[in-house]
């Protein structure tokens, strides 16, 4: 079966190591990327993958500050340039991507400068600030159809997700009525401590917790919300002395555009958080129980309790987000690789409206 989502293929047809790296060695120049913000995420996922690949070579890093960078060189990197300033990177003559790791502030800027800079661009999650510089991010990206855009796909739902859409493909569910998702961000409720980057409005803009990126899972299984409505509330005003504005709780109901109604519940306070973040998908006919940390999922018929559903290993995704992104460059007669500019732009909207929701009090609906 062909996997509809590229970025994300099935164990079963994954090459193992030396045939992932054949895959790439005649496939012409040596594609040379430039990094900015080369913080966990980028250490800890995309490095190994780059790295792992022929003919991919990573010529300069760009941190927050120049000791970060030569750090970062110095550890991982030995032959890359460290370098102060984003600009000058983007100067470089002959970089082939920009490769984006920074918190949502700069990823607008940079994605706008790097594209104009006739370099294809590999951007985190948490598309942008604000639903505008979402569009203006995909506005770009479709000004320069010949460059390659994808934004980091979350990995909360990953293993499962083509298993779950057959699931619903298939009508196991019967129509979605309901789906209650409970979600605890990494958090920490002693206010004594400063505040991380995910909870400072001026670094991730309407982003809260991980409200952004379960909402384009949801979408991606359920289709577009509608309209939604919310409460919020900042518990800690003050973090170690800094002002915090971004709520440390968030409820939302949403409407979908199946007619289903969702309760998002997201906490960075809980004391005590359960092991898993949880979604519970129920129809006319059964429900469906999803457990991210682990990838458990259940089924149950109407009138039983859910029971274990494996994912089926020919169903079954593993992470192949760098392969994907680097094959589209190098061939663009490959579809492109997803999550895109369009995904990110959706799901900003819902960020948008829900903090629009939660400041007025009101219901309120979601346009193209």
């Amino acid at each position: 079966m062909k996997n509809s989502f590229p970025g994300w293929r099935p164990h079963s047809t994954i090459a193992g190591a030396g045939e992932k790296l054949l895959r790439f060695a005649p496939m012409g120049n040596r594609l040379r990327i430039g990094i900015i913000g080369a913080g966990g995420i980028v250490r800890q996922r995309h490095l190994p993958a780059l790295l792992a690949m022929p003919d991919v070579e990573i010529v300069a890093v760009s941190n927050s500050t120049y000791a970060s960078s030569e750090r970062f060189c110095r550890e991982h990197l030995p032959h890359a340039t460290p370098m102060k300033n984003w600009a000058d990177l983007l100067a470089l003559p002959d970089l082939d991507i920009i490769w984006i790791g920074t918190h949502p502030n700069l990823h607008a800027p940079l994605t706008l400068s790097a594209l104009e800079a006739g370099r294809h661009v590999f951007c985190q999650a948490r598309m942008a600030m604000d639903r505008e510089e979402a569009r203006e991010m995909l506005a770009a990206s479709r000004r320069y159809p010949h460059l390659v855009t994808m934004l980091c796909p979350p990995p909360m739902g990953l293993k499962g997700d083509r298993w779950v859409r057959q699931i619903l493909r298939e009508g196991r569910l019967g129509r979605p009525l309901a789906l209650h998702l409970e979600a605890f961000a990494f958090g920490n409720p002693d206010p004594s401590e400063p505040p991380s980057w995910r909870q400072r409005a001026e670094i991730s803009g309407l982003n809260v917790m991980s409200l952004g990126i379960y909402v384009e899972v949801l979408q991606r299984w359920l289709g577009s919300v509608r309209a939604v409505s919310a409460q919020s509330r900042v518990v800690h005003p003050l973090r170690g002395g800094v002002p915090v504005g971004i709520p440390d709780l968030l409820h939302v109901l949403a409407r979908f555009e199946n007619g289903a109604l969702g309760t998002l519940s997201f906490s960075s306070v809980a004391p005590c958080p359960p092991p898993s973040d949880t979604l519970r998908i129920d129809g006319e006919a059964g429900s469906l129980h999803y457990e991210f940390a682990t990838d458990a999922v259940r089924l149950g018929a109407r009138g039983q309790s859910p029971v274990p559903s494996p994912i089926p290993d020919d169903l079954a995704c593993e992470w192949t987000v760098e392969a994907d992104f680097i094959e589209a460059v190098r061939n663009p007669s490959l579809p492109r690789p997803r999550p895109g500019f369009e995904e990110g732009e959706a799901y900003m909207r819902v960020v948008e409206a829900v903090a629009e929701a939660a400041e007025s009090g009101r219901e309120v609906e979601i346009t193209d």
